[in-house]
């Protein structure tokens, strides 16, 4: 299990320090969202290519902590060229995973279970799994996945 835990902490740095898709689509045609985290400064700067109902490019920019920041290049990447149902589904999905403690916080009575998440269809995704221990930094994980969410819902306004 700790060879697990650091080979998750080593694709969170790498993303970190490497992000992927880093910079900005000129827009238009592309649409650009902005997102920020009042609680620690985090921000996020979402922009997307839609065409044909098909993520056909995203950039992220921003600055913040290495989970927020790593966690928009690990979305970049897993939704780049994906049609924009199966993002929702992927942003879903990560959703949960990130809901997971915050449902064992609750009163056990009323709270509802979440769905298990199938950690392998998530691929490196899954390395943010760890941030569900540490609550106040699951705002920063799900930032730029809240932010392109954003951007998908003003696109199909």
């Amino acid at each position: 299990m700790a060879e697990l835990e650091e080979l998750y902490r080593e694709i969170i740095l790498d993303h970190y320090r490497s992000p992927r898709n880093r910079g900005e689509l000129a827009t238009p045609p592309a649409h650009r969202t902005e997102g920020f985290n009042p609680l620690c400064g985090d921000e996020v700067v979402v922009t997307i290519d839609v065409q044909d109902g098909v993520l056909n490019d995203i950039k992220i920019g921003g600055q913040g902590c290495s989970i927020s920041q790593s966690s928009a290049s690990l979305m970049s990447a897993a939704v780049k060229g994906l049609p924009v149902d199966e993002v929702r589904a992927k942003i879903a999905t990560f959703k949960t995973l990130m809901s997971v403690h915050e449902a064992q916080l609750e009163d056990s009575e009323t709270a509802e279970e979440p769905e298990p998440v199938d950690l392998r269809s998530l691929g490196e995704l899954a390395a943010l799994q760890g941030v569900v221990k540490f609550p106040v930094r699951i705002k920063c994980a799900t930032l730029s996945w809240n932010t392109l969410t954003q951007g998908l819902d003003e696109l199909s306004a």
